[in-house]
């Protein structure tokens, strides 16, 4: 679960900087470990409203956080990275702690203190708050941005798996890649490629890939989910009288089944688990053989004459 610092604060997304210095003050005043004793989750309290006070305080890292939103801006920045220029020791002094709690830490927040040091306190909980050296010259490590590739993916392919070579552009460079489609990559599932996205533009760790299906409809076959429909043409006298007919499964198994007397047009036969297998797990989709019945454009003689016959019977 992402954490909403102006949830965290109290405040409004449209609050300006004098709001949220106000809203900081009062938490931080309830919550600072001066206050509360030693309480860890009081100190986890103090850290969270911290670190939305850093974001949110600084136009730069506040406009960042609005562009990709909470769980993408915590996924693009590191702890050093949201504590980078805030000196919380200075506006702690401000709201009037300058204890060994209050302002003994604050070269760790802005001004290089290392982890841990005299600048800390040696305390694990302000350890813990992103002092690793925030040097002003260091860019974020934002992370690269994902990449969305759309395959087409014929039903054959989809139900066996297949290995594809894909090509993507990266940062305007061709980059041929093997991937591997797991059986039942149906629409609207997709994999993804750890670190084969977009390199990030301030060295940081690079985007994902994520492989989408785009299935394709074949030989009389239709993709719905992990189902399968196949459209199986019919005479009228089969349909009237009933037969037992064939049909081809999606995996090339031939199967006899029974269709009853009175069948109507376009009338649906489930033939389970014949079709797409599921891409996690051992369950398979369905095949349904939708009957079409077909009627000849042009009757002989003879057939006419039956079929006169037979209208007189109220058929």
């Amino acid at each position: 679960m992402t954490d909403d610092y102006y949830k965290i604060l109290g405040v409004d997304k449209k609050a300006d900087a004098s709001q949220i210095k106000k809203a900081y003050r009062k938490l931080a005043l309830k919550y600072h470990p001066d206050k509360t004793k030693g309480d860890k989750a009081m100190e986890d309290k103090f850290k969270k409203i911290s670190e939305a006070y850093a974001v949110l305080s600084d136009s730069e890292k506040r406009n960042q956080y609005d562009t990709y939103g909470s769980a993408d801006f915590q996924q693009r920045f590191s702890q050093e990275d949201i504590f980078r220029n805030f000196d919380l020791g200075d506006i702690l002094k401000d709201f009037g702690f300058s204890g060994s709690r209050g302002g003994g830490f604050s070269s760790g927040f802005g001004r290089g203190g290392q982890r841990g040091g005299p600048g800390m306190g040696g305390n694990p909980f302000f350890q813990n708050m992103g002092g690793g050296g925030f040097g002003q010259q260091q860019q974020p490590q934002m992370k690269g941005k994902d990449i969305e590739y759309e395959i087409p993916l014929t039903l054959h392919e989809i139900i066996n798996g297949t290995k594809k070579t894909i090509t993507i552009n990266q940062g305007g460079t061709a980059r041929a890649i093997e991937v591997k489609i797991p059986k039942g990559l149906t629409r609207g599932k997709k994999i993804r490629l750890a670190g084969k996205g977009e390199m990030s533009p301030h060295g940081g760790p690079a985007g994902n890939l994520y492989i989408k299906s785009n299935p394709i409809s074949s030989n009389g076959y239709t993709i719905e989910g992990n189902d399968v429909l196949f459209l199986k043409k019919i005479t009228l006298t089969q349909a009237l009288l009933g037969d037992t007919i064939e049909v081809q499964t999606p995996d090339d198994t031939a199967i006899n089944f029974k269709l009853p007397a009175g069948t109507n047009h376009k009338s649906k036969m489930r033939i389970p688990k014949h079709g797409i297998p599921q891409m996690k797990g051992n369950g398979c989709g369905d095949l349904f053989v939708v009957i079409n019945i077909t009627l000849p454009k042009k009757l002989t003689k003879e057939q006419k004459k039956l079929i006169q016959q037979l209208k007189k019977t109220g058929l």
